[in-house]
Formats: C-alpha cells, sequence, structure tokens
C-alpha cells in the first residue's frame, strides 16, 4: 500500500518532502505527490512520517 497526497487539501507547505525516509515524495511547480512504486507508509515507524508532520492532517495525505 501507499499514501496520496489529496491536492485539493495540499497547501504546498513542503514539510512532507523532507521526512519521507523512501524519498518517494517530489514536488513540480508547486504540486506534491507520493509515488505509489516506493512509498512504504514508513512500514518501520509508529505512523507515516508524512502524514504525521502535514499541517492538514488526514484532510490531506490518505491511505490508498
Amino acid at each position: 500500500m501507499s499514501m496520496k497526497i489529496i491536492q485539493s487539501e495540499c497547501t504546498s507547505c513542503g514539510d512532507c518532502l523532507p521526512v519521507c525516509p523512501t524519498d518517494s515524495i517530489s514536488e513540480k511547480g508547486g504540486i506534491y505527490k507520493i509515488n505509489p512504486d516506493t512509498c512504504t507508509e514508513c512500514e518501520d515507524e509508529d505512523a507515516p512520517q508524512c502524514l504525521s508532520v502535514c499541517p492538514a492532517g488526514e484532510a490531506c495525505i490518505v491511505y490508498l
């Protein structure tokens, strides 16, 4: 499984980018996306790191 960023809820703050341990988050033109092929939902952590730092929380970053 992987995480997904809901673009309409994303504020483009960029907080998620540096905390992703698998470098699955990319940004282009202020739009952030999660690569589902490399996202592991931070299986070695207590929770997905992107979700833990996102100001919009579960409204922005969801489980696929």
